[in-house]
């Protein structure tokens, strides 16, 4: 496992900076034929997969609530996103995964390296609230191979995020 002391410069970075957010960076060594970026990240950091979180993006028809007909969830990178449960606790239908293309484009992050924060264009984010669990969480740093430990309060506080139960 490939560590550095350096912290890379991603907007996710900048934004937890400039919101005084502590924060622990975790650089490893990611494999680029590796598609499994949330297993990849539990084994060579070496933490419980409960404790690393995905970020997913998904669409809907927009609405009045929501005109930009996206919202973010962060979940386990270990379990399902239930889109019937996200859509209860957003309060719109006809939720779908976003095509990477479009997550990219709406983040400005790649895929396998998007975080939830400090992304291009912010939407309404929920946290799954298995989050509370833990005393600290990994999410993406900006960049495959880079997550970000955290407390999971401060990822809400920075994100203005709601959580919930919204696996399956």
């Amino acid at each position: 496992m490939a560590r550095s002391n350096r912290v890379p410069a991603t907007p996710a970075t900048r934004a937890l900076q400039n919101a005084g957010v502590a924060f622990e960076p975790r650089v490893y060594s990611h494999d680029p034929r590796t598609t499994d970026y949330g297993a990849e990240a539990v084994e060579l950091l070496g933490v419980q997969a409960e404790r690393v979180f995905k970020t997913l993006i998904v669409r809907f028809a927009p609405s009045e609530r929501n005109r930009s007909g996206a919202a973010c969830a962060v979940i386990p990178v270990e379990r399902r996103l239930s889109t019937h449960e996200l859509g209860a606790v957003l309060g719109e239908k006809g939720i779908e995964l976003a095509d990477p293309a479009f997550a990219e484009r709406r983040t400005g992050y790649v895929v396998g390296g998007i975080s939830p924060i400090g992304q291009r264009t912010p939407v309404p984010t929920v946290i799954d609230e298995s989050a509370w669990d833990h005393g600290t969480v990994l999410v993406s740093g900006g960049r495959r191979g880079f997550d970000l430990e955290l407390a999971p309060e401060d990822l809400r506080r920075v994100l203005d995020a709601r959580s919930a139960a919204i696996t399956a």
